[in-house]
């Protein structure tokens, strides 16, 4: 089952984790998601409060899992500074950063990465026509800094192309992998008109006539 750290009981999220059992126990993270996977949970209104907090929980959990997250709860009205801090405090702990916008959205992510942890490969394997994927993948990685496993989390997130290209800038932001800065390239270049509309052609200047 996930595993929650025992200070966590009464977190909000934990009412939104249905999906998956759970169970509290004695662990360094705030979650055990699988044998390789942990995460450290933070407020963001917490954070302004408390900056050394998290520097503190990154130290104590050392480098213990392959794939360690920290889900932020952004629940601030401007949070743009804050989480372009945290994102490179992220960077310096390979840790992964998650952004959730409601206790809600943060339970939906624990449960996912636990659910995920579970599956065989062949069900995260796409089951769609041959070449469609490789086609969709080669079209969004020709974004600047989108790679095949930001494509393909794009693609299990939103289910199409279509649905991608229609998506906020927020909602792809939240998609794991991609983030503020990512999302914002792939939003600008997925709403640029396919065809720019021509500059009139300079015709030839009309001889002033003499007086």
């Amino acid at each position: 089952p996930l595993s929650p750290l025992s200070p966590q009981r009464g977190n909000p999220v934990l009412r939104f984790v249905r999906g998956v059992p759970w169970e509290f126990g004695d662990i360094v993270p705030d979650y055990v998601l699988g044998p390789s996977t942990c995460a450290l949970f933070l407020s963001l209104r917490y954070h302004n409060l408390n900056p050394d907090y998290i520097h503190e929980r990154l130290r104590s959990l050392g480098r213990s899992y392959a794939l360690q997250l920290l889900l932020l709860q952004v629940d601030v009205k401007d949070p743009h500074q804050a989480v372009k801090e945290l994102a490179k405090i992220c960077v310096l702990a390979d840790c992964t950063l998650i952004l959730a916008w409601s206790p809600e959205e943060a339970g939906r992510y624990l449960e996912t990465y636990k659910a995920y942890e579970q599956k065989p490969p062949d069900l995260l394997r796409e089951r769609v026509e041959p070449g469609y994927m490789a086609r969709v993948s080669d079209c969004l990685t020709s974004v600047k800094s989108v790679n095949r496993t930001d494509a393909l989390s794009l693609l299990s997130t939103f289910g199409s192309l279509a649905a991608v290209a229609r998506a906020p800038r927020e909602e792809l932001a939240l998609c794991p992998g991609i983030g503020p800065q990512k999302a914002k390239r792939l939003f600008e270049v997925l709403h640029e008109p396919f065809l720019k509309t021509p500059k009139p052609a300079a015709g030839p200047k009309t001889p002033l006539l003499s007086q």
